[in-house]
């Protein structure tokens, strides 16, 4: 009881979620009073080096991986104007062919691990998953939070299960999926967002891109609100991965908006803020080339 009161005792340091009538009309208002002044090719550049360019394919080969890391390594020649991607993200066992092909020493290795996308498995082969994948070379590891024990409402097993993984990480970055599209209510993910970035989240991330929908900007804004009043109580900042759905310039665009306005230009580089994506760097492309 006294853990459990611990956790309902940090939920209660942040404030409560608001309706998802009143989240609407805010995100609303937001992109009606700035998402075209947001929509430059100045912005666009700067979000296209936010981008986690992602292939989680069960058809993935290490030809094809190494096929897109090739475009990363060729990007430059193409539009010598737009800055790198950020990351290139894969499945664990080909973070080693992601490695061995990468040129740009700028652009980041990101695995999932620890059971993607269910988080479904013993912990054991989560923290092994993990750390193999950053021996392996991963920079980050992005990790789907067990939601079956989020929705028990088991909340100590649930914040253990990854500050192990966090631990297994070692000089690693660690995204924690919250599934939005799972969670479905702003209170839920209110909570998991606070949950995850107690346990040791360096970035909280919307959606596996699979099963779930994906991305909203509701569920973005009430991540945002979290991270902000983090920040203030903990003093760290944590970033926020956005994927899911993001395959166009607009798309990108309105949650960048909602992260600038929300969060603030501190948050507006790719240390703090990414989309993960597999389409949006080649429909930024397009619409900036000159």
């Amino acid at each position: 009881m006294a853990e459990q009161n611990k956790y309902q005792a940090a939920f209660r340091r942040f404030d409560a979620a608001e309706s998802d009538q009143i989240i609407a009309k805010k995100v609303r208002n937001i992109r009606g009073a700035h998402f075209a002044e947001n929509f430059t090719s100045e912005t666009l550049s700067r979000i296209y080096g936010c981008i986690d360019l992602t292939s989680l394919n069960v058809t993935d080969t290490k030809a094809s991986v190494r096929d897109l890391v090739e475009s990363v390594n060729k990007a430059k020649d193409v539009d010598p104007t737009l800055p790198h991607i950020a990351a290139i993200c894969t499945y664990p066992v080909f973070v080693e062919t992601v490695k061995q092909s990468l040129l740009v020493k700028e652009v980041k290795i990101v695995s999932v691990a620890a059971g993607f996308p269910s988080a479904q498995t013993f912990a054991e082969i989560k923290v092994a998953e993990t750390a193999m994948a950053v021996m392996a070379g991963a920079d980050e590891i992005d990790v789907m939070m067990n939601l079956g024990y989020f929705q028990e409402e088991a909340f100590e097993e649930s914040a253990d299960e990854l500050a192990e993984i966090k631990d297994s990480c070692r000089h690693a970055k660690l995204k924690v999926i919250l599934e939005t599209g799972a969670l479905v209510t702003p209170e839920n993910i209110r909570r998991a967002a606070i949950l995850a970035l107690y346990s040791g989240a360096g970035f909280i991330k919307t959606s596996t891109g699979k099963d779930c929908p994906g991305a909203t900007p509701e569920a973005v804004y009430v991540m945002c609100k979290v991270i902000k009043q983090y920040a203030a109580l903990s003093g760290r900042k944590a970033g926020i991965k956005i994927s899911g759905g993001i395959r166009t310039a607009e798309d990108a665009v309105l949650y960048y908006t909602l992260v600038k306005e929300l969060l603030g230009e501190d948050w507006l580089n790719s240390n703090l803020f990414r989309i993960g994506a597999s389409r949006l760097a080649a429909d930024i492309a397009k619409r900036t080339v000159r």
